[in-house]
């Protein structure tokens, strides 16, 4: 049994390492030889978090162009995402916006954490983790990460964070429920 069930979509320019992450935080190993995603993939994992027991959805969307169409669909019902972009690669960091837009246009608002991917090859690097923090900030996303699915440096946290960030919605979301529900009853006893 679980105490929570989100849905995750990884979404990002292809090539960046989004099937690598999801296979890395599924079975903790590298898989270095992942077929490019056609249209989106699903897996599922459990996580505790703080005594809690998550099921993950996670949803690895396909990042070409000729899929982007598609997104809108797929992040229906997201709790939370994961934007990716492989730090040797800076046109996957300049569509940041790109994507972020897709997701303006839909009624859908979740927490979600910038990874910059691809760790492993930092003597590659094209852009730099201040660059990163920036593009935080000025998007108003909720954490900024570099990780490694090779090595697996900040694959874990990066799932942890989200999720925390995920209960932590859902917590208050019930309490502004609760809240809510709890004036209407005195409304109604006052009133009758």
């Amino acid at each position: 049994m679980y105490d929570a069930i989100f849905k995750v979509v990884i979404f990002g320019d292809a090539g960046c390492g989004k099937t690598t992450l999801r296979k890395r935080f599924i079975t903790n190993k590298f898989v270095s030889n992942s077929q490019q995603t056609i249209g989106v993939d699903f897996e599922t994992k459990l996580l505790e978090i703080d005594g809690k027991v998550v099921k993950l959805l996670i949803w690895d969307f396909a990042g070409e162009e000729r899929f982007r169409f598609m997104f809108p669909q797929y992040i229906y019902g997201a709790m939370g995402g994961i934007l990716m972009y492989d730090i040797t690669n800076y046109a996957s960091f300049s569509h940041i916006s790109d994507w972020l837009s897709v997701i303006n246009e839909t009624r859908e608002r979740f927490p979600i954490i910038l990874l910059g991917a691809k760790l492993d090859l930092d003597s590659f690097r094209e852009i730099s983790p201040k660059e990163g923090h920036k593009v935080v900030k000025s998007m108003d996303l909720k954490k900024f990460f570099e990780c490694s699915s090779k090595t697996g440096e900040n694959v874990e946290e990066s799932f942890a964070t989200l999720t925390k960030m995920m209960l932590n919605k859902m917590s208050i979301k019930q309490a502004s429920e609760e809240h809510t529900r709890n004036i209407l009853e005195a409304l109604e006893k006052r009133f009758a």
